[in-house]
């Protein structure tokens, strides 16, 4: 009977053992793996209505990425949009072309492995920030006499955070539902599934540095944005967001320098406020970028 049980026991915690390593290596794959999808039928400027040109730039690795490049001669201000994970250029039809009507050239780009860039290694704003890198190289060579700003969302809005307290060419940055770190956005995902955080979030962690290279460590956005300062800093997110927590913009205010500002958008999801008031979001974000270019912010 103690021998049987003993066997069985053991069975169990196995099978408990290889649930959980497949659970992590498909949370793994979610994260960084491969996730273009076919057949990708997507919005262009052409929907928009306005005058661009297509672009085309690489990173130090060699990964070719395709960007929109909206010019505005004269202007005072480049804005670099980044979109989320496993979203494209498109997604950003609506404030990129909002904020080239305010008077700003706008460089829209895709993120490696999405819309009409070439694959290359991938991951939630770990390798992504060498694209962002690239794309701010594009526009300095392209306007050296602008001012060089970021927008972001979501997992964008983070590689802004990673990159822009590396980059002393950003003037400004815009940072829409961006999260803390990724630990932290990792195990509220797990929760929403009714996982265990432990040891699955552990797991996930190393099975993502087994197979793409990187721990969740080294993707921490509230240690970075304090190198920020003094260039300021707006932070907007929905209070009811269900994908990252609004306390991720608490601690990422909370740990930024000054200037600074954070809006918070009351009932909604995540990257909602966009969507609740469009005209009134781009006019907001568009002062805002005037008067932190120009060390006036409001």
């Amino acid at each position: 009977m103690g021998r049987t049980f003993s066997v069985g026991a053991a069975g169990v915690l196995a099978a408990l053992g290889s649930g959980l390593a497949l659970g992590a290596l498909a949370g793994a794959a979610r994260i960084s793996g491969p996730g273009r999808p076919q057949p990708d039928y997507r919005f262009s400027p052409y929907e928009v209505g306005i005058p661009h040109e297509d672009v085309e730039f690489a990173t130090p690795d060699g990964t070719r990425l395709a960007g929109w490049w909206f010019d505005r001669p004269g202007s005072e201000r480049v804005v670099i949009i980044s979109h989320g994970h496993r979203g494209n250029k498109s997604d950003m039809l609506g404030i990129g072309p909002g904020l080239w009507r305010a008077g700003n050239s706008v460089l829209l780009f895709d993120f490696r492995g999405n819309g009409d860039s070439q694959d290359g290694p991938q991951s939630l704003a770990h390798y992504e920030q060498a694209d962002l890198r690239a794309a701010i190289a594009y526009a300095a060579e392209r306007r050296p006499d602008a001012a060089i700003v970021l927008v972001g969302f979501s997992m964008g809005a983070a590689v802004s955070i990673l990159v822009a307290a590396q980059e002393p060419r950003v003037r400004a940055v815009v940072l829409d539902s961006p999260f803390a770190d990724l630990r932290g956005v990792v195990a509220h995902a797990l929760g929403k599934l009714r996982l265990p955080p432990m040891p699955l979030l552990w797991l996930t962690d190393r099975a993502t540095r087994a197979r793409y290279g990187y721990g969740f460590h080294e993707v921490s956005p509230v240690a970075a944005i304090g190198a920020m300062a003094p260039r300021p800093v707006l932070l907007m997110h929905g209070e009811a967001d269900s994908v990252i927590p609004l306390e991720h913009a608490h601690r990422l205010y909370a740990a930024a320098g000054d200037p600074k500002q954070l809006r918070v958008f009351p009932g909604l999801d995540h990257c909602g406020g966009y969507f609740q008031d469009r005209p009134a979001y781009i006019d907001f974000v568009a002062r805002w970028l005037a008067d932190a270019t120009s060390s006036k912010l409001r």
